[in-house]
């Protein structure tokens, strides 16, 4: 029994022992080892999976913590003053963001007040401002515009002084004439006026992009649409012709001959209107502008002695009679010759008095109130007459701040970069525009239309392409932008200040075309809001007034910045890859796939309903429609590949928005603006349908603020372009 009992317990034990018994030590130790780490990794499981049950609670549930700096604050403040959060956002988000006590608030608009409430307080402490010999001018210069007092003093004085330079004219019983030609070139390049073609040096729109003298249709004081009604027009002739009569009564002019000067000056600015051809034509017709030598257009319109009046006018260019001008509408400065010539030939007086008069309106802002409080009467009356929103009125300050930046651009743009643009703010800003391009290259990567050679060039320009942001490269390092300004003589009178001014930077813009430029040349100022695609220089720009509350902060919420910013950037880089879009712009593409989703956007857009009174061309709108809509996709895609591999993210107090809420309400602040305010020409649609029409467009949107499906937020389909 007994050595049964233990060959029993024996063989139980046996049964019951630990795997390494019975293995060589060797094969002992590996399997301690093994064991050890299946041990470590069930550990590292069971804390892991906890670990982002704490986050999901945590994160999801509590949701992040929100930002209480004194920016996020100032943010909320502004949110909550311009969006309207009683209009439920899945059937009028334009309203949600945009739309307080009954009426729209304008973002861009407030944007750039601010910007020049920036520039105001550089103006007015020049003490704090480490200023080099001459750019004190600039100071002056902005002291000198807001002593209302010397300005009022003076009167119509310096601008009869002015009048005088010019020869006279019949009203004042002084007139001495110049000739024609003589008078034009003085108004041209001493006075910055042309009163019957405008005049500019500009790049070519079309390669190679050479600086050219252009020569342009001329700009009119009042609307002379081609569609008025009879009535209308008849009443807008009748308030310019109060409002000439009242110029002249102010330069002090014989009452028994103001009118008759009047009615001709409006005859003249008639047919000169008659003259002019539609943009659309001479685009439908190729004829957008047409390369000729001054010795061939003084041929075509030979009232104007053109070498002598451009010579004049681009001092220190050297102009001969072969050399290449750029005309815009070449039948309208024959037709202009030709009415000119039958004025001379009639009363010289007449057509003096009609550019006298024009000079006025040019240098309003030099003048005293009266002149000034004529002009703006004029302007709310025709506003009124066509249907036009009421004319802001701005402080004084605002005015000077203008012609302060516009004469002494070089001082401001370094000292204006340095107060708003510091080292943190460029480097998140740059940080921002990296993530939204690597997020374009991805999505190209993926583009169902695109066939493989097209994608590489499409990859190709997209890595290539430059990025400017905040300022010019001169601004960013002060040393650069110094300027004496040498040529400005600041004078007693404003308004003789004014024109030294305006001569000053004429000289300094031709002198800037003239020499060798290795830098994107900037077609806005950093204190500018308005960020454009450059294809002469393959760039895209944002300046620093941009990228400032409520559009960019580093100190934001990411998704402030991805939504605003961001989504502007991804417009812009869009911009890029117009051209594929274009009827035979991408040949080897999948057309059929191609012109399924641009018509599918075509008709998303027009589902949608528009304010009373607000037209929609989609056709003309189409590119900006696309990248408004890609725009919003790609910082999107950015925004979650952001929150994916970084924490921190944070949202703002007592806004009730999650992070991807707060991301698509940011979008739409940067679109706030009365739709009744909006330029014919602006090829952008109108506001509501820039935040309607991509945010339907993105089934995340309808996702975060749980919209019905059928709703104007959630349709039931969708359209896939970038």
């Amino acid at each position: 029994m007994g050595p049964e009992r233990a060959s029993g317990v024996g063989t139980r034990q046996r049964r019951e022992r630990s795997p390494e018994e019975g293995l060589s030590p060797v094969q002992s130790r590996r399997w301690a080892m093994a064991r050890r780490a299946l041990m470590a990794v069930l550990s590292f499981s069971l804390v892991l999976g906890i670990s982002l049950l704490l986050w999901a609670y945590v994160f999801r549930g509590c949701g992040p913590p929100p930002c209480k700096t004194p920016v996020c604050w100032d943010l909320l403040d502004h949110y909550l003053a311009s969006g309207n959060t009683s209009v439920d956002p899945c059937t009028d988000f334009f309203s949600f963001a945009c739309g307080k006590a009954n009426r729209t608030s304008n973002s861009l608009q407030a944007l750039k007040e601010e910007n020049k409430r920036r520039l105001r307080r550089i103006l007015e402490a020049p003490g704090a401002w480490p200023l080099a010999p001459g750019e004190e001018k600039a100071f002056q210069f902005y002291n000198s515009c807001m002593d209302t007092g010397a300005i009022e003093a003076a009167g119509a004085g310096p601008l009869r002084q002015v009048i005088e330079e010019l020869g006279g004219w019949p009203l004042s019983g002084n007139w001495t004439p110049l000739g024609f030609n003589h008078t034009l070139s003085l108004l041209m390049s001493q006075y910055g006026h042309f009163p019957f073609f405008r005049a500019y040096l500009r790049p070519l729109p079309t390669p190679p992009h050479v600086p050219v003298i252009q020569i342009d249709q001329p700009e009119f004081d009042i609307p002379l649409k081609r569609k008025l009604e009879v009535k209308t027009y008849t009443q807008i002739l009748r308030e310019y012709l109060t409002y000439l009569n009242r110029l002249g009564t102010l330069l002090g002019g014989d009452p028994s001959k103001v009118q008759d000067h009047a009615f001709s000056s409006i005859s003249i600015t008639s047919r000169l209107f008659q003259f002019l051809s539609p943009l659309e034509q001479r685009w439908a017709q190729g004829k957008l502008f047409q390369m000729v030598t001054i010795d061939q257009l003084q041929e075509m319109a030979p009232v104007v002695d053109w070498l002598s009046c451009l010579q004049a006018t681009f001092t220190p260019m050297s102009l001969s009679p072969s050399h290449p001008i750029a005309v815009h509408d070449l039948e309208y400065l024959k037709n202009m010759s030709q009415l000119v010539e039958k004025e001379l030939s009639k009363d010289r007086g007449f057509l003096q008095s009609h550019m006298i008069l024009g000079l006025v309106g040019t240098l309003s802002p030099a003048l005293d109130s009266k002149f000034q409080e004529a002009h703006r009467v004029l302007n709310q009356k025709l506003r009124e007459l066509t249907d036009g929103p009421p004319l802001p009125t701005y402080p004084r300050w605002m005015m000077c701040v203008e012609e302060s930046e516009a004469f002494f651009e070089p001082t401001l743009a370094a000292l204006f970069a340095q107060e708003t643009f510091g080292r943190s703010t460029q480097s998140a800003a740059m940080e921002l525009f990296t993530v939204i391009k690597e997020a374009l290259i991805t999505r190209l990567q993926r583009l169902p239309w695109v066939d493989e050679e097209t994608r590489k060039e499409a990859l190709n320009k997209v890595a290539q392409v430059q990025v400017k942001m905040g300022a010019p490269e001169w601004a960013l390092k002060p040393d650069l932008a110094r300027q004496k300004y040498h040529d400005i003589q600041l004078q007693p009178s404003f308004l003789q200040s004014f024109l030294s001014c305006v001569r000053s930077r004429r000289a300094r813009i031709i002198r800037s075309f003239l020499q060798p430029f290795p830098h994107h040349r900037w077609q806005v100022p950093p204190w500018g809001v308005n960020a454009y695609y450059s294809v002469s220089d393959h760039a895209v720009v944002f300046p620093a007034g941009l990228l400032q509350p409520p559009f960019f902060h580093p100190g934001y919420p990411r998704a402030v910045n991805f939504g605003a910013a961001g989504s502007i950037m991804a417009h812009e880089m869009l911009h890029i890859l117009y051209q594929l879009l274009f009827p035979g712009g991408c040949p080897a593409c999948d057309t059929r796939a191609l012109q399924g989703a641009l018509l599918c956007l075509e008709r998303h857009y027009a589902s949608f309903p528009l304010p009373k009174g607000i037209s929609f061309n989609g056709s003309r709108t189409f590119l900006e429609n696309a990248a408004d809509t890609g725009g919003l996709a790609i910082a999107l895609q950015a925004y979650n590949k952001r929150l994916l591999w970084y924490r921190g993210e944070t949202t703002l107090p007592h806004l009730d928005l999650s992070p991807r809420q707060l991301f698509f309400r940011s979008y739409a602040q940067v679109m706030c603006r009365d739709p009744s305010t909006q330029d014919p020409r602006d090829t952008h649609s109108p506001p509501t349908l820039r935040v309607h029409g991509p945010l339907s467009n993105s089934p995340a949107f309808a996702r975060h603020f749980q919209c019905p499906h059928g709703t104007l937020m959630n349709p039931s389909s969708r359209c896939q372009l970038w």
